[in-house]
């Protein structure tokens, strides 16, 4: 989701470090975001001079210590695990000046285990935004239990200013978001393992039966089930609640590396592309 928080920023004129080990990930990034303003300017929302502007807001480094010296604000975007987290906040602390706030956009980690990698605490806030960036409007803002009140009223205002809604939340697994969504989707999951009805019957209930734009089987996919799955593990991990235990299908779809649209293959099969996916087989124990 990085290039998509990039996006957003750099659109709204704020000066963008963009920050990644991988020379070849920042230009595949820079590449989408750029397609993503072509879209934009197809459908008439945006020129192609706003589209110049927004790109020339944003510069590519290949270490934190290059690209994120004198920031006001580092978000990170890095894969969903604990220890790498730490690490990048670990590492950040050091570099960025000491006004500087630290947010994440993980979707379940603990804000607060986050910042206990960091000296400054009190500056250390989630900022969970949802996917794809440019078009959802809600921030997730999570308090850990040191955040201060100045860092919250700041990042709620930023957000707004990002043209999104921020909601505020408390840091407690899964946050809002996550913990009602991923239930939702291991439930799903659970019907088509238990056999109770298959991946577009499932699908075609929650779109025309509860208005939702996408199923939950097809909206895993586009999540990815390896986050599904990290997600529910800490959800289950944090309550120790049986009912988030994360179902077998899903266990064995993310061992077997079907991880949805990222990897071409989960509930529905993507090597055609997104428009042309269909249903994979249905599954059984």
């Amino acid at each position: 989701m990085g290039n998509g928080i990039c996006h957003v920023f750099a659109q709204r004129g704020f000066q963008v470090a963009l920050i990644d080990v991988s020379a070849d990930a920042l230009e595949k990034a820079k590449n989408t975001i750029a397609a993503n303003l072509d879209r934009m300017i197809k459908k008439g929302t945006i020129s192609e001079d706003d589209k110049l502007a927004t790109l020339s807001n944003i510069t590519t480094y290949t270490s934190l210590a290059e690209g994120a010296s004198d920031v006001d604000l580092l978000v990170e975007a890095a894969t969903e695990r604990l220890d790498l987290k730490l690490k990048i906040f670990t590492e950040a602390d050091q570099i960025v000046p000491e006004r500087a706030i630290l947010a994440s956009n993980t979707s379940s980690i603990s804000i607060t285990k986050i910042a206990s990698a960091t000296k400054r605490p009190d500056k250390v806030i989630g900022m969970h935004f949802m996917n794809p960036v440019p078009v959802m409007k809600l921030v997730e803002v999570i308090r850990g239990y040191k955040t201060d009140n100045e860092t919250t009223r700041i990042i709620m205002n930023l957000s707004e200013t990002l043209g999104k809604v921020p909601v505020e939340v408390n840091d407690y697994p899964g946050f809002i978001a996550n913990r009602i969504l991923m239930p939702m989707i291991n439930e799903a999951i659970y019907s088509l393992y238990e056999g109770v009805a298959g991946v577009y019957e499932i699908d075609t209930v929650m779109k025309l039966g509860m208005a939702h734009p996408m199923g939950p089987l097809q909206l895993a996919d586009f999540i990815g089930l390896d986050v599904c799955l990290a997600i529910l593990q800490v959800l289950h991990s944090g309550f120790g609640n049986p009912k988030y235990a994360p179902c077998p299908l899903l266990v064995n779809m993310v061992t077997a590396g079907n991880l949805g649209v990222k990897s071409g293959m989960g509930f529905y099969d993507y090597s055609a592309g997104i428009k042309d996916a269909v249903v994979v087989a249905d599954f059984v124990k």
